[in-house]
Formats: structure tokens, sequence, C-alpha cells
């Protein structure tokens, strides 16, 4: 009995050890009183002239460039080009109001300012290790305010070059095979009194060696 009651003890000090340490972020990250909302996640194909954004995004992960600098058709140039993402975001309040009551209104403070941007890829097959089945995933640092009555379109890296010159895409360039996955993107930001924020859009992706626009 007296044992069992040493171990209540070490449990409930490690319990109480354990809620410490992670309590703070726990609790800022929940006392904004607005929700980030992830409107649209678009995709942009990479080439010599930018493509449209697009729901889906077909990923080209080799080009042979031949018009500009030195490239030309008797000397083209191999070249990989980097998919950039175009988000819609928006703000909402999470306390909306009794029915019949007032509504309330936002104000300047629940703007929220996003500063980075993580993307990270997987398949539906599950088969998801990075660098072997889907690219690695990575942060980045993109910058906007939404302010708090409307919505913004932020850019950002969807695809980076480096993943086109690594395992699994860069096995991609010779052949006609087509590997499918989703990038699930999270924005990270804070309101202006330091209330953390964030959500999350996603988007599908093909990669290949689609021919050269």
């Amino acid at each position: 009995m007296k044992a069992m009651r040493i171990t209540t003890r070490v449990l409930t000090a490690a319990a109480l050890i354990a809620a410490t340490t992670s309590c703070g972020s726990v609790v800022r990250d929940g006392r904004s009183p607005v929700i980030l909302v992830v409107d649209s996640v678009l995709g942009i194909r990479g080439a010599v002239a930018a493509g449209t954004a697009t729901s889906s995004l077909n990923s080209d992960v080799f080009s042979i460039v031949t018009t500009g600098g030195s490239c030309s058709l008797a000397t083209p140039c191999p070249t990989v080009f980097a998919d950039n993402g175009q988000a819609g975001l928006h703000l909402a309040l999470k306390d909306i109001g009794l029915p019949g009551a007032t509504t309330p209104a936002p104000s300047s403070n629940n703007s929220v300012t996003i500063t980075r941007v993580r993307v990270s890829y997987r398949r539906t097959d599950g088969r998801n290790q990075e660098g072997v089945d889907v690219p690695f995933a990575f942060d980045t640092a993109s910058t906007a305010t939404i302010p708090s009555t409307s919505t913004v379109t932020m850019g950002f890296p969807l695809v980076r070059v480096q993943a086109k010159q690594e395992s699994p895409l860069v096995q991609l360039r010779t052949g006609a095979q087509v590997l499918s996955m989703i990038a699930d993107v999270t924005f990270y930001g804070q309101d202006l009194v330091g209330n953390a924020v964030s959500a999350t859009g996603s988007i599908s992706i093909d990669f290949a060696n689609f021919g050269d626009q």
C-alpha cells in the first residue's frame, strides 16, 4: 500500500511538471478571439513565364529552356523551376453572439500578421517517408497582415527547387511516371496583442516531367 502511494505521488508530480512546461503555449494558442480561415490554396506552375493560379497543380520536375540569355534551340538550357502557392485568408470571430443579441464587432486588435508558413507533403497510399516517398517538409518566412474585416491573398513557396533535385522527384526526369500527393500548408501568425493563430489548407499536386511550354 505504501509503495502504491509513493508511485501515485511520483506520477502526480510528473504530470504537474509536464503541465507546467506545456501549459503556457497551449493556453496562449487558444486565447485569440479570432479564428484564421483558409479560403483557398492555389498553385502556380514554375516556368519561364509564370503560370496562372489553379486549384490543383501540375508540377514540372524538369524543363528545357530554349529562349532568353544564352538559351536557344541550338544550345538549350536544362532548368528546374520552383512552384509558388497563393492563399486566400480571412478572420472570423470566435464569439458570434447570442440569437437576438447585438453581433460582436471586430476591432483593429483582431488583425493577424502571418510570419511563417510550413509546407509538408503526403500520399494517399500511406507511403510518406520524407526524401523517399515524398519531398522533405520545410518552413519559410512569408509575411502578410490580415485586417479584421477583409480577405487577404498571400504568396509563398509551394515546391522548392531543392525538392526537384532530390528523391523522389529527381527520378521523374526520365520516363512518363506521375507522382500524385497532397501538400498541407499551415500558416502561423499572431494577432496584435500577441495571441498565436494558425490554420491549415491543402492542395493536390501531380509531379512529372511534363511537356515544356
